[in-house]
């Protein structure tokens, strides 16, 4: 029989090797949708299999008194965090917004700490500061004037997705983890099937396969499967430890950015990425 924290953190790893899909998946998905159906289309999609493994498997309705985290997880991760990343790329390539993630672990640890009343060291600020700084910097220096708005889209993407598994990962505790992203996407349902239907694009003819193979990842993966492993691991291995893999993300993005999209993966990218990485690294050390 494997260990709790064993399999906690095999699917803790799952869960971050198919997150790092997402951002190509959605830089190609946006070349044939608009960034609003983008986002509600593929919520509509894994509400709907979040729906019935629900029904399937006969799971308890949540208490009214999870339904307000519920609604958080659903801002955060099923609506925030896919839109405003859609319409990032619209100004930036993956390979750029992929460093953005190298954040997430800090802004998940920092969502954390409000929430759970920590008082992390002084060390775990100066590592938060560094990597910000780092982050903030090479938006500066590589963005210019036309990717300002994509950079900033990305930083307000960040930090509602690391409130997004924040909660999420506090209410895996009680309702499991492939239950709180199902129930956080039928919550969302009625929302994103009218943003759908209002926002769906006149033909579609024109759109190719590459976009719509982007939306069926996303919709599936990205979206439902990926979540299912990674509130898993939360729950099973632990928060502050499974939550570390995230560090691994960048990396696995930045490479399948520049093997399926051949996007350019500049030194500085892969430079400033792994300077966020130690800051991140060090700043959960000292949480």
């Amino acid at each position: 029989m494997v260990p709790r924290s064993a399999d906690g953190w095999g699917s803790g790893l799952l869960g971050v090797v198919i997150f790092s899909g997402s951002l190509p998946a959605t830089r190609v998905a946006v070349g044939g949708f608009s960034p609003v159906f983008l986002t509600s289309a593929r919520a509509v999609i894994a509400a709907l299999l979040g729906a019935a493994l629900l029904w399937g498997l006969r799971q308890k309705r949540p208490a009214r008194s999870d339904l307000a985290s519920l609604a958080i997880v659903a801002i955060g991760v099923v609506v925030g965090f896919p839109l405003l990343t859609a319409l990032a790329l619209q100004h930036v390539t993956s390979a750029h917004s992929i460093v953005f993630i190298g954040l997430l672990p800090l802004a998940t640890a920092l969502f954390g700490v409000l929430r759970g009343g920590e008082r992390p060291r002084a060390a775990f600020w100066i590592f938060s500061l560094l990597g910000s700084a780092a982050v903030a910097g090479f938006a500066l220096v590589q963005g210019g004037p036309a990717s300002l708005p994509g950079d900033l889209l990305m930083l307000a993407a960040i930090l509602l997705c690391g409130l997004g598994y924040a909660e999420g990962a506090a209410l895996s505790r009680r309702l499991g983890g492939w239950q709180v992203i199902s129930w956080a996407l039928v919550l969302a349902l009625p929302a994103m099937l009218v943003l759908a239907v209002v926002a769906r694009p006149a033909g579609v003819a024109g759109v190719g396969a590459p976009a719509w193979l982007g939306l069926a990842y996303v919709s599936v993966f990205s979206m439902l499967v990926g979540f299912v492993f990674w509130y898993r691991g939360l729950a099973r291995g632990g928060i502050a430890g499974v939550g570390q893999l995230q560090l691994l993300q960048p990396f696995l993005g930045l490479a399948l950015a520049g093997l399926l999209l051949g996007e350019p993966v500049a030194p500085s990218m892969i430079a400033v990425t792994g300077l966020v990485v130690l800051c991140v690294a060090g700043a959960k050390r000292f949480a």
